[in-house]
């Protein structure tokens, strides 16, 4: 820190009680001064000879016969009036970044200048202010701190203009030439501990940040703060991802900290809502250079403390173009006050429909076509693709948080998952994970209900690890369960027929796993996405309604098959290993006697057909998709006692 002293003669200035000080001559004092509650006790000469204001005073206390003066509106008080007091006596006076300010404002105020004596205060503060404070990163941020209590005054003596264009032009030159030290709290350099490495006898320079000066403007208050960003931003050499860094650490500093205490303590919080507004105001424009999960921080902020409609539009807008960058955790919002759910899922709706807006449009439409080639060879397309991958991902975690909300409409959940294209979830665990944890927090559901939710989720694209868990879950639909067995036992034997078919998939007779399905009729393959049953169908698959025996028997063979292959084969390769033929052997077919990879016949045409023989319309019944099912298929209490004992 820089400093100056002025005056060679000691300091005499003495103090009795709180309120008095005198000079301690021989020579009585003439006049009295005061400053608030502080008496000064001093001597007209010395004063006089410097400011002309104290002769205009004392010139009018003459005439009332009154040796007492009343300065109380001062800037700076007692303390820099003390200052110039002891520069007019030549007493030795310390300015320093912490003093000066208050000694020039007082020094004004007693109009001490050039024309009254040569030499005088106000020049010499001003030249110590050019020379050295205003030419030192620290001490231009200290002086501009001081300037807020001593308003009008330091406006208009300029020195707040001085300290803001000092402090951003030092802000903005290459960081290669800041030889200061460049934060307060910042270890020390190796060569400030004698640790310095050389390498051939060449010092290593010291790298400096791009952004060593955003943790020093956070001492500022917010209307100062802004005249430094906005002047940094004027001069055009700092990059927008610099200028959003310092916001983000300015906002966490004096917003984000003491936030929650304050509106859950019900204080007043304007403060904290016009250093929000600010931060908003103050964003970049440019793509990238405000990380998501601040803009949303921001967006939570002003929410709980009802800012404009505009700000909080602003921020949604600005999110929703880059939402994939998201966490689940940022996106729980809080609802408001007059709603009865917990989080705000409107407005995460709003976000994702202007993502889907921006970004979904054509690239929904890259991610159906099958030409990989095209694809791998555009790493545009490529990251786009996992961006919206990733917005999957995020949407069905933050499904699987508001899940738990039991004030959460069904509506708004279902309306918010079937925001994400098909084609952007190539797996379902997720999404089940969210419809289980809704099932779960909401046992009041009707068949209906469940159908719809249920009806989010494709039973094909579930892992073999989310079939498991399916299988056993009771609070899923008995339809349901019944699908993921079945496609779950689809996919088992297709890979056991491709493993048993090895010879012939190499020579091109690949078996696909959709031809294990039961047809639509006879130019297709169905899937549960099939149309009305016919009665060929019916009498293909013999119908009857499946009994809890049926259900076990199916559930136990899926996972039978999961956890070790076709017990059959597996035995039938052990013994023809044992008996020297094996070859042979190994290369059955899974539809061979000893093989279980298939479900009987018997068995799934009671689970695949049974609401034919319940009287409903088989044709709505399979017309929806793997997970959209009818859920008001009738059960039979033991089936559903059942459902937990999983073998």
């Amino acid at each position: 820190m820089k400093y100056m002293k002025l005056g060679s003669k000691p300091d005499v200035f003495q103090t009795e009680g709180n309120n008095i000080r005198f000079v301690a001559t021989e020579l009585a004092t003439d006049i009295v001064i005061t400053v608030g509650d502080v008496k000064f006790y001093l001597h007209k000469f010395p004063l006089l000879s410097k400011g002309s204001r104290l002769q205009t005073l004392v010139a009018s206390t003459n005439e009332e016969s009154n040796d007492e003066i009343d300065i109380s509106d001062i800037p700076g008080g007692p303390a820099a009036f003390e200052i110039c007091a002891k520069f007019c006596y030549g007493m030795i006076v310390t300015l320093n970044a912490y003093n000066v300010l208050a000694a020039r404002c007082a020094a004004e105020y007693l109009e001490m200048f050039e024309t009254i004596d040569k030499g005088n205060l106000i020049y010499k503060i001003d030249v110590f202010l050019s020379s050295s404070i205003f030419r030192t990163w620290k001490d231009s941020i200290i002086v501009l701190q001081t300037t807020k209590s001593l308003l009008p005054w330091s406006e208009n003596l300029k020195v707040i203009n001085h300290c803001v264009d000092s402090i951003a032009s030092k802000a903005s030159i290459d960081p290669s030439e800041v030889e200061w030290s460049y934060t307060y709290n910042r270890r020390k350099l190796p060569s400030e501990n004698g640790l310095d490495s050389h390498w051939n006898g060449v010092r290593k320079q010291q790298m400096v940040p791009r952004d060593w000066w955003v943790e020093d403007l956070c001492d500022l208050e917010m209307c100062l703060y802004k005249r430094v960003i906005l002047a940094i931003k004027a001069k055009g050499r700092i990059s927008s991802e610099v200028i959003g860094e310092a916001l983000r650490a300015y906002a966490h500093r004096r917003l984000f900290s003491s936030l929650d205490s304050a509106v859950s303590n019900g204080l007043d919080c304007t403060r904290h809502c016009a250093a929000l507004e600010t931060i908003i105001c103050l964003l970049p424009s440019e793509e990238g250079s405000v990380p998501c999960s601040f803009l949303l921080k921001l967006l939570r902020a002003a929410c709980l403390l009802g800012s404009d409609e505009a700000y909080r539009d602003n921020l949604t807008k600005r999110i929703g173009a880059k939402l994939d960058e998201a966490l689940v955790s940022d996106l729980l919002i809080p609802a408001n006050s007059d709603d009865n759910a917990m989080y705000n899922v409107d407005m995460i709706s709003t976000m994702l429909e202007e993502y889907m807006a921006r970004h979904c449009d054509d690239d929904t439409a890259k991610l159906q076509e099958d030409d990989q080639e095209a694809m791998d060879g555009d790493n545009l397309a490529n990251e786009s693709i996992s961006s919206k991958l990733a917005i999957a991902k995020l949407v069905d975690g933050y499904l699987a948080e508001i899940a738990k909300d039991p004030n959460l409409p069904l509506s708004k959940f279902i309306a918010l998952a079937e925001m994400v294209p098909p084609v952007c979830r190539p797996v379902h665990d997720r999404l089940y994970r969210a419809i289980d944890m809704y099932l779960k927090e909401h046992p009041g559901l009707s068949k209906g209900e469940k159908k719809r939710l249920c009806g989010l989720m494709d039973c094909k694209k579930l892992s073999p690890e989310a079939s498991m868990h399916a299988v056993q879950n009771e609070r899923l639909p008995l339809r349901v369960v019944v699908q993921v067995l079945f496609f779950e036992q689809v996919r088992t034997s297709a890979s056991a027929a491709t493993a048993a078919a090895g010879g012939d998939v190499a020579a091109g007779g690949d078996i696909p796993a959709r031809s294990l399905l039961p047809r639509e009729d006879g130019n297709s393959y169905g899937s549960s996405r099939s149309a009305a049953t016919t009665t060929t169908e019916d009498d293909q698959w013999a119908c009857g309604v499946p009994t809890s025996s049926d259900v076990n028997s199916f559930r136990s063979m899926s996972l039978a098959n999961k956890n070790g292959g076709c017990s059959g084969r597996s035995s039938g390769d052990t013994g023809s290993n044992k008996n020297g033929g094996g070859g042979s052997e190994a290369k059955k077919p899974p539809s061979a006697k000893g093989s279980t990879g298939l479900m009987p016949k018997k068995i799934l045409s009671k689970l695949w057909s049974g609401k034919a023989s319940s009287g409903e319309n088989s044709s709505s019944d399979t017309s929806e998709s793997p997970g959209s099912v009818n859920l008001e298929e009738t059960r039979s209490t033991p089936s559903r006692n059942t459902r937990h004992s999983v073998s």
